[in-house]
């Protein structure tokens, strides 16, 4: 039920749809399409959907943290941390940074882990692998042991295949199909 509301949500609240390619992706390509997930990850239900799902996408890979590239992955690694917690099994939520900061610590991480723990790196969207990849390096460049990368969506563009050449395991709660699926559903129901 959780993962199915889940969806739904992304349907409505991220995904963006024109018939001529009018959004610009990170990568710099265009799209016909586009997922805001920060509509989702930033709403109660859907911070609180997201917590229970990705807690359970990680489970199998027992990290002692959760974390990726601000800003997309914050919102998704504290929801999965809190509710880790909640169910007696905890990990620690992290953040890589974009750019190092010149000044304190000059960690390109921030959160309480130490050299060699287990993390999985949190996407919101894996497009062409590039944010995840940034991640990968800043998380690696920390000490931590990377053991997978959990995304909420695969934009089915070769991400999920590049960051997999590195080794890892790659797990995407839903898929561009998916997504787009159920909001072609919602605009049939709502006509």
């Amino acid at each position: 039920m959780g993962n199915d509301r889940l969806l739904t949500l992304l349907a409505e609240r991220s995904f963006m749809y024109s018939e001529e390619p009018v959004f610009k992706l990170a990568s710099g390509k265009m799209s016909s399409f586009y997922v805001n997930c920060k509509k989702t990850t930033y709403d109660p239900e859907g911070i609180t959907l997201i917590g229970a799902a990705v807690f359970d996408a990680v489970q199998p890979y027992a990290p002692d943290g959760v974390g990726g590239l601000t800003l997309g992955a914050d919102p998704i690694a504290v929801a999965a941390a809190g509710e880790s917690w909640r169910r007696g099994k905890p990990f620690k939520s992290f953040v890589i940074r974009k750019q190092v900061k010149e000044h304190g610590t000059k960690s390109p991480v921030e959160g309480d882990l130490k050299k060699g723990d287990r993390v999985v790196i949190l996407e919101d969207v894996i497009t062409t692998g590039g944010s995840a990849l940034t991640a990968m390096k800043g998380a690696r460049d920390a000490g931590l042991q990377i053991v997978a990368v959990v995304a909420l969506v695969d934009r089915q563009e070769g991400g999920r295949e590049l960051l997999q050449a590195e080794g890892v395991p790659v797990t995407a709660l839903f898929t561009k199909e998916e997504v787009l699926a159920r909001w072609r559903n919602l605009a049939q129901t709502s006509a």
